[in-house]
């Protein structure tokens, strides 16, 4: 079963089961986001690297960038922070304000093409804390993004549109798993800055 999220004109927490969403299309103007996009994609240093996988390692299929101010480490894999730019903290202060909640690192993630993708997990590692604020920032090109609940059959999905937020709260992590599909359609290379707040290392 496909739940619909809700309308795309609505910026209020929607209570999902298990968890809450709060969905902004709209959060920057178009203009705003080319140009945060621009920018973003020639300044941060773009790695691919190594995780391990069902005890695989493998290499991601999409580059990334860790900034902020604490270390953080997923999948195997350890990232030192790079520094703040001026754009992020403009931006994090941004979603900060959107999702209420503070924020003090940013993983972005640049998707070259429909072939570079985000398989499904949860954002629970024991870093993030109990029940992680995730704010999620789409620059760049439209891509799918569904849910999945892991006790029912209950799915959701969104197109995530340059200069649209989602920010994940809750129990959500807990109960949901994400990805962000291949797709064979033509899309534009798309970043995505995913804020949160690291309370250990």
């Amino acid at each position: 079963m496909t739940l619909p999220l809700f309308a795309a004109d609505s910026p209020d927490w929607l209570k999902v089961k298990d968890g809450e969403l709060l969905w902004i299309p709209n959060f920057l103007s178009r203009v705003d986001a080319s140009y945060y996009y621009e920018r973003l994609y020639k300044q941060l240093d773009w790695q691919q690297q190594a995780i391990t996988l069902f005890g695989k390692s493998i290499m991601q299929p999409r580059l990334q960038a860790w900034h902020g101010d604490k270390t953080y480490t997923y999948s195997g894999l350890t990232m030192p922070p790079n520094p703040w730019i001026s754009e992020l903290l403009e931006l994090k202060s941004r979603c900060e304000q959107a999702a209420e909640h503070r924020f003090n690192t940013v993983f972005a993630n640049l998707y070259r093409d429909g072939q570079d993708s985000m398989g499904w997990h949860q954002d629970n590692e024991k870093e993030l804390g109990i029940n992680p604020v995730i704010a999620s920032l789409s620059l760049g090109g439209t891509r799918r993004f569904v849910f999945k609940h892991l006790h029912c059959k209950s799915k959701m999905e969104l197109e995530l549109t340059p200069g649209s937020l989602l920010v994940m709260a809750g129990s959500l992590q807990h109960h949901w798993q994400h990805a962000l599909p291949k797709t064979q359609k033509p899309v534009e290379p798309r970043i995505n800055l995913t804020f949160r707040n690291v309370v250990s290392e």
